[in-house]
């Protein structure tokens, strides 16, 4: 699938907690965690779990920066 959105990560889920509504997926990205929080019918209608290689998709209108 093409998409538009040029801010593509791709990484390896390192775990997944379904809640109620809603599910939080750790993606490593080499080296480095990113946490995103989905449907639990989104996560369990692509059957995520811990191990599954995935491409994050981050489209936003803000993204902020801190210089260390």
């Amino acid at each position: 699938m093409e998409l538009s959105a040029r801010n593509q990560l791709s990484g390896t889920i390192t775990d997944v907690k379904l809640g109620t509504i809603m599910a939080e997926v750790t993606v490593d990205i080499g080296g480095q965690t990113l946490v995103s929080v989905i449907t639990r019918g989104s996560a369990e209608r692509l059957n995520l779990k811990a191990g599954d290689t995935v491409t994050v998709i981050i489209k936003a209108t803000e993204i902020m920066l801190g210089k260390n």
